[in-house]
This record gives structure tokens, C-alpha cells and sequence, in this order.
């Protein structure tokens, strides 16, 4: 069998940025020329502006109930009580809850 290392997906990322990088260089475009230009400044920053404005009015309050309400409350906690039962050698509530065979 073989194992493919989890970390491939990362691996091609850097390359294909590397290849990226070779090619913009090869065409002689200044990278950080484009990032630092106030036209590209002024872009990012509208365009920030428009990510905060996104988040304050319309996904904070859904995900922050998702993540407190839902993802901490139910699934995290018992996520962390289930671990804190099976280290203590204790059964889970997977095998608590399990129909019985009579």
C-alpha cells in the first residue's frame, strides 16, 4: 500500500507560487511595484471596506451564533467530555447510547 503524504496539496501550492513568481519576473513585472502603487492601495482598501461592511451587517451575527451556539456548545463540548471518557478508560456515549442485542 502506498502513502501519499498529506502534505502534497501544500507542496504543488508552493510550487505553482514559485512558477508564478519565475514568470512575472521573466516578463519583468515588479510585484511589489503593483502592491505598493496607490491605485492597488486604493483598490485593496475598498474592497476591505466592502469585506467589513459584508461582515458587520450581514455574517457576524449568524456565524458567531453557528460557532458559540451550535459548533461549542454541542459539538465541541462533547467532543472534549467523549476524549476525557475514553482517557480515563470510562465507555463513550457512543457505546452508552448503543442499542443493546438481547
Amino acid at each position: 500500500m502506498v502513502h501519499i503524504s498529506q502534505n502534497t496539496g501544500f507542496i504543488k501550492l508552493v510550487i505553482i507560487i514559485i512558477i508564478i513568481i519565475l514568470v512575472l519576473s521573466y516578463f519583468n513585472i515588479d510585484i511589489r511595484g503593483i502592491v505598493e502603487s496607490p491605485q492597488s492601495q486604493s483598490n485593496l482598501q475598498y474592497v476591505w471596506n466592502w469585506v467589513v461592511l459584508v461582515w458587520d451587517n450581514y455574517l457576524a451575527n449568524p456565524v458567531l451564533y453557528f460557532w458559540n451556539n451550535i459548533f461549542i456548545d454541542l459539538l465541541w463540548e462533547s467532543f472534549v467530555d467523549n476524549l476525557e471518557r475514553i482517557k480515563q478508560g470510562q465507555p463513550h456515549d457512543f457505546e452508552l447510547n448503543a442499542p443493546r442485542v438481547p
